[in-house]
Protein backbone atom coordinates (compact mmCIF):
# COMPACT_ATOMS: atom_id res chain seq x y z
CA UNK A 1 0.00 0.00 0.00
CA UNK A 2 1.15 3.38 -0.71
CA UNK A 3 1.09 5.20 2.42
CA UNK A 4 1.83 8.68 0.36
CA UNK A 5 -1.53 8.71 -0.85
CA UNK A 6 -4.88 9.54 0.72
CA UNK A 7 -7.60 7.18 0.26
CA UNK A 8 -9.70 9.26 1.75
CA UNK A 9 -10.59 12.63 0.93
CA UNK A 10 -8.91 14.95 3.62
CA UNK A 11 -12.54 15.88 4.72
CA UNK A 12 -13.56 12.27 5.54
CA UNK A 13 -9.74 12.05 6.90
CA UNK A 14 -10.43 15.19 9.01
CA UNK A 15 -8.00 17.46 7.84
CA UNK A 16 -8.98 21.48 6.51
CA UNK A 17 -6.61 23.63 5.08
CA UNK A 18 -5.67 26.49 8.18
CA UNK A 19 -5.73 30.18 7.52
CA UNK A 20 -2.76 32.03 6.13
CA UNK A 21 -2.10 33.93 9.71
CA UNK A 22 -1.78 29.86 11.29
CA UNK A 23 1.80 29.35 12.45
CA UNK A 24 3.92 28.41 9.77
CA UNK A 25 6.98 25.68 9.56
CA UNK A 26 8.16 27.77 6.38
CA UNK A 27 7.55 30.14 3.36
CA UNK A 28 8.07 27.54 -0.16
CA UNK A 29 8.96 29.63 -3.30
CA UNK A 30 10.32 29.33 -6.69
CA UNK A 31 13.20 30.47 -8.45
CA UNK A 32 12.53 32.29 -11.39
CA UNK A 33 15.17 31.24 -14.44
CA UNK A 34 13.53 31.31 -18.03
CA UNK A 35 14.74 33.69 -20.07
CA UNK A 36 11.79 32.82 -22.52
CA UNK A 37 9.34 33.80 -20.36
CA UNK A 38 10.19 36.73 -18.36
CA UNK A 39 12.77 38.43 -21.01
CA UNK A 40 16.35 38.50 -21.22
CA UNK A 41 16.57 41.96 -19.96
CA UNK A 42 14.22 41.53 -17.63
CA UNK A 43 15.08 38.12 -16.09
CA UNK A 44 17.72 39.23 -13.62
CA UNK A 45 15.93 42.17 -12.37
CA UNK A 46 13.15 39.40 -11.48
CA UNK A 47 15.49 37.23 -9.67
CA UNK A 48 16.63 40.32 -7.55
CA UNK A 49 13.08 40.96 -6.54
CA UNK A 50 12.33 37.36 -5.99
CA UNK A 51 15.51 37.63 -3.57
CA UNK A 52 14.42 40.47 -1.81
CA UNK A 53 11.06 38.84 -1.14
CA UNK A 54 12.44 35.90 -0.24
CA UNK A 55 14.99 38.02 2.41
CA UNK A 56 12.17 39.96 3.76
CA UNK A 57 10.16 36.71 4.52
CA UNK A 58 13.40 35.19 6.17
CA UNK A 59 13.11 37.57 8.97
CA UNK A 60 9.94 36.02 10.36
CA UNK A 61 10.48 32.32 9.32
CA UNK A 62 12.62 29.90 7.09
CA UNK A 63 11.94 29.68 3.44
CA UNK A 64 12.88 27.28 1.57
CA UNK A 65 13.45 28.04 -2.78
CA UNK A 66 12.74 25.17 -4.96
CA UNK A 67 15.02 25.36 -7.89
CA UNK A 68 15.99 23.60 -11.32
CA UNK A 69 19.14 22.02 -10.83
CA UNK A 70 21.09 24.19 -13.13
CA UNK A 71 19.86 27.49 -11.36
CA UNK A 72 20.80 26.06 -8.04
CA UNK A 73 23.99 28.03 -7.68
CA UNK A 74 22.69 31.13 -8.88
CA UNK A 75 19.82 30.92 -6.42
CA UNK A 76 21.77 30.65 -3.42
CA UNK A 77 24.65 33.34 -4.34
CA UNK A 78 21.41 35.79 -5.18
CA UNK A 79 19.70 34.73 -2.12
CA UNK A 80 22.08 34.17 0.44
CA UNK A 81 23.26 31.83 3.17
CA UNK A 82 19.83 32.21 5.22
CA UNK A 83 17.50 30.37 2.26
CA UNK A 84 17.46 27.07 1.66
CA UNK A 85 17.90 26.34 -2.01
CA UNK A 86 16.07 22.78 -2.71
CA UNK A 87 16.83 21.41 -6.53
CA UNK A 88 13.55 20.62 -8.05
CA UNK A 89 12.59 20.12 -11.47
CA UNK A 90 10.21 23.47 -12.39
CA UNK A 91 8.47 24.94 -15.66
CA UNK A 92 7.68 28.82 -13.74
CA UNK A 93 8.22 30.16 -10.34
CA UNK A 94 4.09 31.05 -9.36
CA UNK A 95 4.43 28.57 -6.37
CA UNK A 96 1.15 29.81 -5.25
CA UNK A 97 -0.54 28.40 -8.35
CA UNK A 98 1.29 25.34 -8.92
CA UNK A 99 2.17 24.05 -5.35
CA UNK A 100 0.17 22.04 -2.71
CA UNK A 101 -2.55 23.28 -0.92
CA UNK A 102 -1.19 22.41 2.82
CA UNK A 103 -3.66 20.44 5.07
CA UNK A 104 -3.30 19.95 8.72
CA UNK A 105 -5.48 17.76 11.27
CA UNK A 106 -5.96 18.38 15.17
CA UNK A 107 -3.30 16.50 15.98
CA UNK A 108 -0.81 18.38 14.17
CA UNK A 109 -0.51 15.21 11.41
CA UNK A 110 0.30 17.26 7.72
CA UNK A 111 -0.95 16.63 4.30
CA UNK A 112 -1.94 18.58 1.16
CA UNK A 113 -4.34 18.62 -1.85
CA UNK A 114 -2.53 18.72 -5.27
CA UNK A 115 -4.70 20.32 -7.86
CA UNK A 116 -4.62 19.08 -11.77
CA UNK A 117 -2.70 22.21 -13.14
CA UNK A 118 -2.83 23.23 -16.37
CA UNK A 119 -1.29 26.72 -16.58
CA UNK A 120 -4.22 28.71 -16.05
CA UNK A 121 -6.88 27.28 -19.29
CA UNK A 122 -3.48 26.20 -21.41
CA UNK A 123 -2.29 30.19 -21.35
CA UNK A 124 1.35 28.57 -21.40
CA UNK A 125 2.69 25.66 -23.22
CA UNK A 126 5.25 24.23 -21.00
CA UNK A 127 4.31 23.27 -17.63
CA UNK A 128 4.47 19.01 -17.49
CA UNK A 129 6.50 19.55 -14.00
CA UNK A 130 4.98 22.45 -12.65
CA UNK A 131 2.10 20.10 -12.96
CA UNK A 132 3.74 17.51 -10.83
CA UNK A 133 5.54 19.83 -8.52
CA UNK A 134 2.55 19.93 -5.68
CA UNK A 135 2.92 16.12 -5.34
CA UNK A 136 6.96 16.32 -5.20
CA UNK A 137 6.88 18.95 -2.52
CA UNK A 138 4.18 16.84 -0.01
CA UNK A 139 6.79 13.85 -1.02
CA UNK A 140 9.28 15.81 -0.16
CA UNK A 141 7.97 16.70 3.41
CA UNK A 142 6.57 13.60 4.01
CA UNK A 143 3.55 14.31 4.22
CA UNK A 144 0.43 12.87 2.12
CA UNK A 145 -1.20 14.14 -1.07
CA UNK A 146 -4.46 14.12 -1.97
CA UNK A 147 -4.99 14.31 -5.88
CA UNK A 148 -8.13 16.51 -6.67
CA UNK A 149 -10.54 16.05 -9.64
CA UNK A 150 -10.64 20.35 -9.82
CA UNK A 151 -8.79 22.29 -12.74
CA UNK A 152 -7.10 24.66 -9.79
CA UNK A 153 -4.44 27.13 -8.96
CA UNK A 154 -3.65 28.02 -5.14
CA UNK A 155 -4.30 31.92 -5.86
CA UNK A 156 -7.83 30.81 -6.87
CA UNK A 157 -8.87 30.24 -2.84
CA UNK A 158 -8.83 31.58 0.08
CA UNK A 159 -10.16 30.02 3.38
CA UNK A 160 -10.81 31.55 7.05
CA UNK A 161 -9.35 28.53 8.92
CA UNK A 162 -12.85 28.31 9.96
CA UNK A 163 -14.44 26.00 7.17
CA UNK A 164 -15.31 28.68 4.84
CA UNK A 165 -14.12 29.31 1.43
CA UNK A 166 -13.99 32.16 -1.46
CA UNK A 167 -13.46 31.71 -4.29
CA UNK A 168 -14.37 32.76 -8.27
CA UNK A 169 -16.67 31.42 -10.81
CA UNK A 170 -14.61 32.68 -13.78
CA UNK A 171 -12.02 30.43 -12.32
CA UNK A 172 -13.72 27.04 -11.03
CA UNK A 173 -16.25 27.17 -13.17
CA UNK A 174 -14.04 27.99 -16.73
CA UNK A 175 -14.22 25.77 -19.64
CA UNK A 176 -10.65 26.07 -20.30
CA UNK A 177 -10.20 24.08 -16.76
CA UNK A 178 -13.75 22.05 -15.65
CA UNK A 179 -15.56 22.03 -18.93
CA UNK A 180 -18.69 20.81 -17.88
CA UNK A 181 -18.80 20.95 -13.96
CA UNK A 182 -21.53 22.39 -12.02
CA UNK A 183 -21.24 24.89 -8.90
CA UNK A 184 -22.76 21.79 -7.04
CA UNK A 185 -20.02 19.64 -8.19
CA UNK A 186 -17.48 22.32 -7.22
CA UNK A 187 -18.58 22.57 -4.39
CA UNK A 188 -18.24 19.08 -3.20
CA UNK A 189 -15.12 18.73 -4.35
CA UNK A 190 -13.79 21.63 -2.80
CA UNK A 191 -15.56 20.69 0.41
CA UNK A 192 -13.48 17.43 -0.09
CA UNK A 193 -10.24 18.62 -0.92
CA UNK A 194 -10.07 21.50 1.61
CA UNK A 195 -11.88 19.70 4.81
CA UNK A 196 -13.95 23.31 3.82
CA UNK A 197 -18.17 23.60 5.11
CA UNK A 198 -18.80 26.77 3.14
CA UNK A 199 -18.25 27.99 -0.31
CA UNK A 200 -18.71 31.75 -1.09
CA UNK A 201 -18.66 32.07 -5.08
CA UNK A 202 -17.34 35.78 -6.03
CA UNK A 203 -18.25 36.11 -10.15
CA UNK A 204 -14.16 36.91 -10.34
CA UNK A 205 -14.03 38.39 -14.52
CA UNK A 206 -16.23 35.97 -16.42
CA UNK A 207 -16.24 38.49 -19.69
CA UNK A 208 -12.16 39.30 -19.19
CA UNK A 209 -12.95 42.96 -18.09
CA UNK A 210 -9.54 43.20 -17.06
CA UNK A 211 -6.17 41.58 -18.66
CA UNK A 212 -5.82 38.92 -16.13
CA UNK A 213 -3.74 35.47 -16.88
CA UNK A 214 -5.59 34.21 -13.98
CA UNK A 215 -9.28 34.58 -15.35
CA UNK A 216 -10.19 36.25 -11.99
CA UNK A 217 -8.20 34.65 -9.28
CA UNK A 218 -9.24 35.66 -5.82
CA UNK A 219 -5.80 36.48 -4.22
CA UNK A 220 -6.00 39.55 -6.31
CA UNK A 221 -9.17 41.01 -5.00
CA UNK A 222 -9.72 39.78 -1.06
CA UNK A 223 -7.62 38.79 1.77
CA UNK A 224 -9.30 37.33 4.93
CA UNK A 225 -7.59 39.44 7.58
CA UNK A 226 -9.35 36.93 10.39
CA UNK A 227 -12.37 35.48 10.68
CA UNK A 228 -15.29 37.40 9.17
CA UNK A 229 -13.36 40.32 8.29
CA UNK A 230 -11.99 40.74 4.70
CA UNK A 231 -9.93 43.52 3.28
CA UNK A 232 -11.67 43.82 -0.47
CA UNK A 233 -9.61 45.52 -2.75
CA UNK A 234 -10.73 47.65 -6.26
CA UNK A 235 -9.58 50.42 -7.96
CA UNK A 236 -11.64 53.64 -6.99
CA UNK A 237 -10.66 55.14 -10.60
CA UNK A 238 -12.42 52.33 -12.41
CA UNK A 239 -15.36 53.48 -14.53
CA UNK A 240 -17.87 51.22 -17.44
CA UNK A 241 -17.10 47.64 -17.34
CA UNK A 242 -14.48 47.30 -14.56
CA UNK A 243 -16.63 49.43 -12.13
CA UNK A 244 -19.31 47.25 -12.64
CA UNK A 245 -17.54 43.95 -12.37
CA UNK A 246 -16.11 45.77 -8.53
CA UNK A 247 -19.62 46.70 -7.71
CA UNK A 248 -20.74 43.09 -8.65
CA UNK A 249 -17.77 41.22 -6.75
CA UNK A 250 -18.30 43.31 -3.65
CA UNK A 251 -22.04 42.30 -3.59
CA UNK A 252 -21.72 39.08 -4.14
CA UNK A 253 -19.30 38.99 -1.00
CA UNK A 254 -21.40 41.81 0.80
CA UNK A 255 -24.31 39.28 0.45
CA UNK A 256 -22.54 36.37 1.73
CA UNK A 257 -22.62 34.56 4.92
CA UNK A 258 -19.75 32.40 6.39
CA UNK A 259 -19.07 28.54 7.83
CA UNK A 260 -20.43 30.26 11.46
CA UNK A 261 -23.59 32.23 9.74
CA UNK A 262 -21.57 34.90 10.26
CA UNK A 263 -21.84 38.28 7.44
CA UNK A 264 -18.47 38.87 6.63
CA UNK A 265 -16.92 42.66 7.59
CA UNK A 266 -15.75 44.38 4.54
CA UNK A 267 -12.61 46.38 4.70
CA UNK A 268 -11.78 48.70 1.24
CA UNK A 269 -8.57 49.10 0.51
CA UNK A 270 -7.40 50.75 -3.17
CA UNK A 271 -4.95 48.85 -5.54
CA UNK A 272 -2.04 50.31 -6.95
CA UNK A 273 -3.85 52.60 -9.70
CA UNK A 274 -1.50 54.89 -10.14
CA UNK A 275 1.03 53.26 -11.77
CA UNK A 276 1.77 53.80 -15.24
CA UNK A 277 3.28 51.49 -17.43
CA UNK A 278 2.99 49.50 -20.86
CA UNK A 279 3.21 46.23 -19.61
CA UNK A 280 -0.27 45.03 -20.49
CA UNK A 281 -0.45 42.11 -17.18
CA UNK A 282 0.89 44.38 -14.92
CA UNK A 283 -0.52 43.11 -11.33
CA UNK A 284 -1.62 46.62 -9.19
CA UNK A 285 -2.55 44.50 -6.12
CA UNK A 286 -1.65 45.38 -2.86
CA UNK A 287 -3.82 42.86 -1.20
CA UNK A 288 -1.36 39.99 -3.18
CA UNK A 289 0.66 40.13 0.15
CA UNK A 290 2.41 37.16 2.05
CA UNK A 291 1.29 36.67 5.88
CA UNK A 292 4.25 35.51 7.77
CA UNK A 293 4.47 34.66 11.42
CA UNK A 294 4.50 37.99 13.15
CA UNK A 295 5.10 39.88 9.57
CA UNK A 296 3.08 40.97 6.14
CA UNK A 297 5.28 40.79 3.33
CA UNK A 298 3.79 43.27 0.91
CA UNK A 299 4.16 45.23 -2.55
CA UNK A 300 5.24 48.65 -2.98
CA UNK A 301 5.37 50.49 -6.45
CA UNK A 302 7.35 53.27 -5.88
CA UNK A 303 3.78 55.18 -6.06
CA UNK A 304 1.83 57.57 -3.19
CA UNK A 305 -0.71 54.82 -2.67
CA UNK A 306 2.17 52.27 -1.17
CA UNK A 307 1.69 53.75 2.37
CA UNK A 308 -2.01 54.85 2.04
CA UNK A 309 -2.19 50.50 1.45
CA UNK A 310 0.63 50.24 4.15
CA UNK A 311 -1.09 51.63 6.46
CA UNK A 312 -4.69 49.93 5.91
CA UNK A 313 -2.66 46.70 6.50
CA UNK A 314 -1.56 47.43 9.10
CA UNK A 315 -4.10 48.58 11.04
CA UNK A 316 -6.20 45.39 9.96
CA UNK A 317 -3.05 43.15 10.79
CA UNK A 318 -1.99 44.92 14.33
CA UNK A 319 -0.17 42.04 16.29
CA UNK A 320 2.05 42.07 12.62
CA UNK A 321 5.26 44.23 11.35
CA UNK A 322 4.48 45.04 7.83
CA UNK A 323 7.21 45.46 5.53
CA UNK A 324 6.85 46.54 1.97
CA UNK A 325 9.05 45.09 -0.80
CA UNK A 326 9.35 46.52 -4.53
CA UNK A 327 7.82 43.75 -6.88
CA UNK A 328 7.71 46.12 -10.59
CA UNK A 329 9.77 43.80 -12.19
CA UNK A 330 7.37 40.93 -10.72
CA UNK A 331 3.98 42.43 -11.00
CA UNK A 332 4.73 42.67 -15.22
CA UNK A 333 4.24 39.25 -15.54
CA UNK A 334 1.25 39.54 -13.86
CA UNK A 335 1.38 38.30 -10.30
CA UNK A 336 1.96 39.50 -6.69
CA UNK A 337 3.89 38.47 -3.44
CA UNK A 338 1.16 35.74 -3.08
CA UNK A 339 1.46 34.27 -6.43
CA UNK A 340 5.17 33.70 -5.20
CA UNK A 341 4.81 32.25 -2.26
CA UNK A 342 3.50 29.04 0.13
CA UNK A 343 2.92 28.71 3.39
CA UNK A 344 3.43 25.13 5.26
CA UNK A 345 1.53 25.49 8.63
CA UNK A 346 2.57 23.98 11.50
CA UNK A 347 1.18 22.89 15.13
CA UNK A 348 0.74 26.20 17.01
Amino acid sequence: MDHSLLFNTPLEAGYRMPAEWHPHTCCWMAWPSRADLWGEEELPEVQQAYASVARAIRAFEPVRMVADAASVEGARAACGSQIEILALPIDDAWIRDSGPAFLMRSDGALAGTAWRFNAWGGKSPRYAEDARLAARLLERVGAPVYHSSLCLEGGGIHTDGEGTVVTTESVVLNRNRNPGITKAEAERELYAALGASKIIWLPGDPDGVTVDITDGHIDGLISFTRPGVVLYESNPTATGAAARLAAENRRALGCATDARGRALEIISIDDAHEVRTERRLFSRSYVNFYIANRGIVMPKFGVPGDERARQVVAAAYPDRSVVQVDICSIAAGGGGIHCITQQQPTLG
